[in-house]
């Protein structure tokens, strides 16, 4: 399975190239912002969320792994339809899979460690943040560089594989939620609904703060709108991995990472066609 989501994120870098990072150099102010709003800002919401809900503890570390993440690549679509910057969202998908190679292990540890349900859960499963570390490096950091590197020295070759690791990527992305909920079937048919409402809640939350601290930074409408859907759908595609590998495939951190996959599709598409019935007219905020 591992081997499985390396060739997906290879497909993903496939259509990521060097020039996609030049946002940070020619304006770095909104890529900050949107690296600080997924993995400050998100796992920090993800947290008061926690706290004042008290889900069950593996729900709740299963809202930490999600808010872990980095965002999934379908952002760069729904940011397109939705009329944001989608050289801006490409660019914080590259910058983004590249720092879960710390982040990701580290967020989920840290924010993890701080809510005392979950801290049990952690220090029963004895994972050792190294070892972790190494697994999303594997998964992310050498399919990324490959995949940019043909991109970079094969690019019509590159264009073809792309488009076959697209369909690939959402038949492996079916299979691992189906997997994920067929494993836990009893307590998705018990709790479906008390997971429905909390993927809800939390993922509106997300895009609510990806909003909120673009607008604080003073972003321009289209910024705004990348900002918002990169904060808002996640690669749960990773976390699902991650929970199968490090906790067994923990019934509530699977159900709750499944859904969310699922869920961020949806709230991420009507998001987009609300904003696409409503273009941008070029003005700035004051």
């Amino acid at each position: 399975m591992n081997f499985v989501l390396a060739l997906v994120m290879f497909g993903i870098a496939l259509e990521i190239s060097f020039k996609d990072f030049k946002q940070l150099w020619i304006k770095p102010k909104p890529v900050l912002v949107g690296v600080a709003s997924q993995f400050l800002l998100l796992p920090l919401i993800t947290f008061l969320l926690v706290y004042f809900l008290r889900p069950y503890p593996s729900v709740a570390l299963g809202m930490f792994m999600v808010a872990a993440c980095p965002g999934g690549n379908i952002s760069n679509y729904i940011t397109h339809l939705g009329g944001g910057n989608t050289a801006l969202s490409v660019c914080l998908t590259a910058i983004a899979t590249i720092l879960a190679i710390i982040m990701t292990p580290f967020n989920l540890e840290f924010w993890g460690s701080l809510y005392e349900p979950t801290s049990t859960i952690l220090n029963s499963v004895a994972i050792e943040p190294m070892k972790m570390v190494k697994l999303v490096a594997l998964l992310l950091g050498i399919p990324l560089i490959l995949g940019m590197g043909m991109n970079r020295w094969k690019p019509i070759l590159a264009l073809r594989l792309a488009k076959f690791f697209k369909v690939f990527s959402l038949v492996f992305f079916i299979l691992l939620v189906v997997l994920a909920l067929m494993n836990n079937i009893s307590i998705f048919l018990d709790y479906v609904l008390y997971i429905f409402w909390i993927v809800l809640l939390h993922n509106l939350l997300a895009f609510l703060g990806g909003y909120g601290i673009a607008k604080v930074f003073h972003l321009d409408y289209q910024n705004i709108r990348s900002i918002t859907i990169e904060t808002g759908i996640q690669n749960s595609g990773l976390g699902l991995l991650l929970i199968f590998t490090f906790f067994d495939g923990l019934g509530g951190m699977a159900i709750l990472a499944a859904f969310w996959g699922i869920w961020h599709m949806v709230s991420g598409l009507i998001l987009a066609s609300y904003w696409n019935a409503k273009p941008i007219k070029g003005k700035t905020l004051a």
